[in-house]
């Protein structure tokens, strides 16, 4: 395997692994939710947190590193109207995804109050449930955009 081939490998296993994870994540919240069993939802929710650190956090880092090499190692201008405008959506991406992270954990914080109080889940958890899912939409369409871009690299006129 050639280096660019290397580099084209590590940048689709991490694309692969920020979409995949992000819809497994949204996909057992969701489950999770829809029980509203509180102990269910903290243990869920606790699992989400650390695999979203783990492998979201990681390959979201890791990603513009590899995209960077494989571009300057390919021939790619850095200027191409595409490049600029997956990083755009790669940024508004994290704009969403940033405030998701502290939301699962106020979310999963809740869920083991109420677990431990032996209660309702509190009106909040709602609230913040709802701004979450509303997060998902806007960084999923974004994701699905720049895998569109990446693999049709249009030149835009």
């Amino acid at each position: 395997m050639t280096y660019a081939g290397l580099l084209l490998w590590f940048h689709v296993i991490g694309a692969t692994v920020l979409l995949g994870t992000g819809a497994g994540i949204a996909f057992f919240m969701l489950m999770a939710h829809r029980t509203n069993d509180a102990r269910l939802i903290a243990h869920v929710a606790g699992t989400v947190v650390t695999a979203d650190l783990l492998f979201t956090a990681t390959a979201a880092v890791l990603q513009p590193f590899t995209g960077l090499l494989l571009a300057l190692e390919i021939g790619w201008p850095l200027d191409a109207p595409w490049i600029i405008a997956s990083l755009g959506l790669y940024v508004f991406t994290g704009l969403f995804w940033l405030p998701v992270v502290v939301i699962q954990i106020r979310l999963r914080d809740l869920a083991r109050k109420a677990v431990q109080a032996n209660s309702s889940l509190p009106p909040h958890y709602y609230r913040l449930f709802r701004i979450w899912f509303a997060c998902g939409f806007p960084a999923f369409a974004a994701v699905l955009a720049i895998f569109w871009l990446m693999l049709t690299k249009p030149q835009f006129g």
